[in-house]
């Protein structure tokens, strides 16, 4: 829309057409204030805070029910308006406890806050309060009536932003309350936005209140550890006797890629980084069979030595090692460069969640064609093939929704299951499971590929209709049938493609080369080209597969197995007596089903303890940064590095220190490092430091960066916390290589996590409480 122009408090503004003015004020630097608005829900002009005076209109004006118009003049904070907010203050507080002292929204109270700039001290209200006890409505939500202003926040969050409707409001003028929709408990995904988004103390989390205050936490932006979207978290941390604990988990300054939102995983299953199981202590199995507690340098001795003697002796071929989706890039890259460079073997993988070898062989050369999580805020239209964002990509369903509310975004689904999405979708494709890659043939053109009807040619039609289309698909599609999905993708003029997985980081596990065939950016191990330069000699024959290495070890051809942060045995049905004859070493947080069977355990750091980068399921590129601390436990990017000297390799060539050009950038401090960090940000974008230390994850990256064009992204961006897509058409992939099949999804849904979930009381409780609106399935392994 055309720009028009207008005056605010005698500045000269000027904003597109139709333009709500407290919208224009706020990007002006003008703060108008207000309860009840809230940007991208639908507007409620219920609380009266931002009436503003506009020239020619005799009564105060609502700004945010007004839209800018050419020549308007507004004022906003004259003597007039200030008495007209303080009444209306006045009138919330009338009943309200002010029981700021032990309210959870202390300090961070909008209430609060606009009480003490316009000075509504004293009220003219003398009637009794109307006390109501607090009520509980659901393991995680407490709701605190009389501290409630009405300002249908919390109403219109459940409805429009999560289409849950789980909330409403019962009765009417003084009368009114806010209410569960189901009687006294709610009916909900439990994503906990109705207390992230409520502005006084009415909302609050059973995870946090009554535990501390806002001021009392240190505050880190750091990525969500659970599923593939990769939300920008802010944790809220504080000391504890054995590290610093995790009390709450927001991302209220909308600085990430999810903006605000957080999933019911994302808000409250923090909690297994607390759980009394951690392992604090390496472990070491003695002759008696039993594991028992070993100093670190006896525990990194005894594995060294083991691995060792089976390199010089059986060679590297006789030695697997298995990563994780949960470990940073920098520890993936580290992993396989110990595997490849030390142990000498290309027996490596990982759980794989979707086939992103075959995706990055499809982009190939094509470059913008992968979309971001971003891109799914704006797309005109979208098509969504398999999976179910509502349970497993929380934050994709969040974007669509939005997507279609706000933009009016043309919904396509395609799917052999009944998904909430479907309620946004403009046409739908019932489909039979088996028929996904039948059905792409039949966008494409061929009629024969499916058995069509009228409802699937006009969903073929409406398709091929749209100028700009995004495609997101689920692991129902692997290998070639990803390649033709992409060619179809590629024959329309503006189409971008997401290839949906599982676990924070199982793209960048993929990525950075844990996989039997291909080294980082899918360089293929038969021709290693700049990484044999790097490394020094380096194994070129594909190495065993996860599921070729167990079947190894139950023949007795796999001497020694390395397990970084999965869990294989139960994920994959192992049975353990294929393991008997096989020297293990395993790399976790828990005795999980693996490493009980394990010869000697390691207690590792979780994505919240450590630093480095995580890139999610669409190629958004993060900076993890080190929140918590719990001690005992190493991250395992610091115990790959101490193995590997171990080994024999010179740690000043395995961890690059000195060759680059930039330095430790502060984040290994985490939570306890303050505003220095910022600074040495900036030092360290401008090459005025040297690398100080070979535990530094950005010595690490330097080499990424210079190894893997796709991860050649604007550093700098990436330091001070924004997102970065990596740039898949670089990948050196070969793309005619048929590989096996081995994607296994992790089932995970809203209240499942694998082993974060098992280990979470919080997402246990939740997921077995009435007030779930989904119901339980399969619970993941790893």
């Amino acid at each position: 829309m055309a720009d028009v122009t207008f005056t605010v408090d005698g500045k000269k503004l000027t904003a597109p057409a139709g333009t709500l003015l407290i919208d224009a004020c706020r990007t002006a630097g003008i703060e108008i204030p207000a309860f009840c608005y809230y940007p991208n829900l639908s507007l409620q002009a219920a609380c009266r805070m931002c009436v503003v005076r506009i020239e020619k209109i005799p009564k105060l004006q609502t700004a945010c029910t007004t839209p800018v118009a050419e020549g308007m003049v507004v004022q906003t904070e004259t003597e007039e308006i200030k008495q007209s907010r303080k009444a209306m203050l006045e009138l919330l507080l009338g009943n309200h406890p002010l029981d700021c002292p032990v309210c959870d929204a202390g300090g961070e109270c909008e209430l609060q806050d606009m009480t003490f700039k316009y000075g509504a001290g004293e009220s003219k209200y003398v009637e009794t309060k109307q006390h109501r006890e607090e009520q509980q409505w659901s393991p995680v939500v407490f709701y605190d009536r009389p501290r409630c202003i009405l300002c249908y926040r919390c109403v219109r969050v459940c409805g429009e932003g999560m289409d849950v409707w789980a909330l409403a409001v019962e009765n009417r003028g003084a009368s009114a309350v806010i209410a569960p929709n189901q009687g006294d408990q709610l009916d909900c995904e439990e994503c906990g936005m109705c207390i992230d988004i409520c502005p006084v103390g009415a909302l609050t989390s059973e995870t946090y209140r009554y535990k501390t205050r806002p001021w009392e936490m240190n505050h880190v932006g750091t990525v969500c550890a659970h599923c593939g979207d990769g939300c920008k978290t802010t944790l809220g941390m504080r000391r504890a006797d054995d590290g610093m604990e995790i009390v709450r988990a927001d991302n209220r300054d909308k600085s990430g890629i999810n903006n605000d939102f957080l999933c019911l995983k994302g808000r409250y299953a923090f909690d297994f980084a607390n759980h009394t199981e951690r392992l604090t202590k390496p472990l070491v199995r003695g002759a008696d069979g039993k594991l028992a507690p070993v100093s670190w340098e006896e525990a990194l001795d005894f594995a060294a030595k083991k691995l060792a003697e089976v390199r010089d002796t059986r060679g590297g071929k006789a030695i697997g090692v298995i990563g994780s989706n949960r470990t940073t890039n920098e520890e993936n890259y580290l992993l396989q460069k110990l595997a490849r460079g030390v142990l000498k073997t290309n027996n490596i993988d990982h759980h794989r969640t979707a086939d992103y070898a075959a995706f990055a062989a499809a982009l190939k050369g094509h470059a913008g064609r992968e979309a971001s999580l971003r891109d799914f805020f704006d797309a005109p239209a979208i098509l969504l093939l398999g999976n179910n964002p509502t349970e497993q990509h929380p934050a994709l369903a969040w974007q669509i929704r939005s997507n279609v509310r706000l933009h009016r975004s043309r919904l396509y689904v395609a799917n052999h299951e009944h998904i909430k999405l479907r309620r946004q979708a403009k046409a739908v494709a019932d489909i039979p499971q088996t028929a996904y890659p039948a059905l792409v043939q039949y966008l494409a053109g061929h009629d024969s590929a499916l058995e069509s009807n009228e409802s699937l040619a006009s969903f073929r039609e409406a398709i091929r209709k749209e100028e700009s289309l995004l495609i997101a698909f689920g692991s129902e599609y692997r290998g070639r049938d990803i390649q033709a999905l992409v060619e179809f993708a590629l024959s329309l003029p503006n189409a971008k493609i997401a290839c949906l997985g599982d676990y924070a980081n199982s793209r960048g596990a993929a990525d950075m080369g844990m996989l039997p065939d291909l080294l980082p950016g899918y360089v293929p191990v038969t021709a290693p080209g700049h990484f044999a330069e790097e490394y020094g000699a380096l194994p070129t024959e594909p190495g065993l597969d996860l599921v070729e290495m167990f079947d190894a070890a139950g023949a007795g051809d796999l001497a020694a197995l390395y397990i970084v942060g999965s869990n294989p045995v139960a994920r994959y049905g192992v049975d353990p007596s294929a393991l008997k004859n096989t020297f293990l070493v395993v790399q976790d947080m828990f005795l999980t089903e693996t490493a009980v069977l394990a010869d000697v355990v390691f207690p590792a750091a979780n994505l919240y303890e450590k630093a480095g980068t995580a890139t999610n399921t669409y190629g958004d590129l993060q900076l993890v940064k080190k929140g918590a601390d719990k001690s005992g436990v190493r991250a395992d990017f610091e115990i790959i590095v101490r193995m590997a000297a171990k080994l024999g390799a010179n740690p000043r060539a395995f961890v690059p220190v000195g060759k680059g050009v930039r330095a430790d950038f502060g984040q290994t401090r985490g939570a306890q490092s303050g505003e220095a960090d910022r600074h040495q940000v900036w030092l360290a974008a401008h090459s005025l430091e040297p690398k100080l230390s070979p535990f530094d994850p950005f010595a690490i990256f330097d080499e990424i960066q210079r190894l893997v064009p796709a991860y050649d992204v604007p550093r700098l961006d990436l330091l001070l916390g924004n997102d970065e897509h990596v740039k898949s058409e670089l990948v050196q992939i070969d793309g005619t290589v048929v590989r096996r099949d081995l994607v296994l999804p992790a089932n995970d849904h809203l209240a499942t996590s694998g082993t974060l979930g098992r280990y979470s009381a919080k997402l246990t409780e939740v997921a077995n409480s009435p007030t779930m609106l989904t119901s339980a399935e399969e619970t993941a392994a790893d």
